[in-house]
């Protein structure tokens, strides 16, 4: 009897698995998630587009990197800097030498972190095996859960006269916090927001209809094609004409 209630139990929990959809895959083509890689690059534009180099606009200046060794997507980092530079009227030069200001960057962290809460329903759990092929794992049962993902980049950046050594500007710390926010509801989802989207997605499709339990879509500048703030955009300027 025992044995025959242990089989009936666990195949309701099946049924109920298989009706609410739970489990969730991860598939990715590249060794990192484009969420990833897209948090991690809002975090440092927006933390970089904090930074006032109007202080600088005019100076001849070599962009010091040696202390960025070790920061996640450096390349990144260093080229947004050097457009940051660039738009504040900053002359760079390739040679520490040519220079007459050197600015320094380093960088506090730049990652991602990730929690999940499930707020309703059942987790994976180990179960004994009592009749001859059956599974001893029961997959969670998610009901409601939520996972919340954030990017987050701290840098800083100051300069001194290169053959004095005297100081000049500081920025102080900058950081900044990008976000994505998955949940699921009753085994659908998950319904995708935050601060690297446009509008709020199931499952990768843009929901145009407004759902009022999906969490709200926070505002980026990125996500209208606008450059952050205090970011100067690129003019064109036609050549004159003799």
């Amino acid at each position: 009897m025992t044995r025959r209630r242990t089989a009936v139990a666990f195949g309701v929990l099946v049924l109920a698995c298989g009706a609410v959809g739970c489990g969730t895959t991860r598939m990715t083509d590249t060794t990192r998630a484009a969420s990833e890689m897209l948090l991690v690059s809002a975090a440092v534009d927006n933390a970089i587009a904090q930074i006032d180099c109007s202080p600088l606009t005019g100076r001849s200046v070599f962009l010091d990197i040696q202390y960025l060794d070790g920061t996640v997507d450096k390349g990144y980092v260093i080229s947004s800097l050097r457009q940051h530079l660039l738009a504040h009227g900053v002359k760079l030069q390739e040679d520490r030498k040519s220079s007459d200001v050197i600015v320094e960057a380093r960088s506090g962290g730049v990652g991602t972190d990730r929690s999940s809460l499930l707020l309703l329903g059942t987790p994976a759990m180990s179960v004994p095996v009592v009749v001859t092929g059956q599974p001893s794992q029961i997959p969670e049962i998610a009901l409601i859960k939520k996972t919340d993902m954030k990017g987050v980049a701290q840098l800083a950046v100051f300069a001194y006269e290169r053959k004095t050594g005297e100081a000049l500007w500081q920025s102080g710390l900058m950081e900044s916090r990008s976000t994505l926010k998955d949940l699921w509801l009753m085994g659908a989802g998950p319904f995708s927001s935050g601060s690297i989207k446009r509008r709020t997605e199931l499952a990768g499709e843009e929901l145009r209809l407004p759902m009022p339990f999906a969490p709200p879509v926070e505002s980026d500048p990125r996500a209208k094609g606008l450059p952050p703030p205090g970011v100067r955009p690129a003019k064109h300027e036609e050549p004159q004409k003799e």
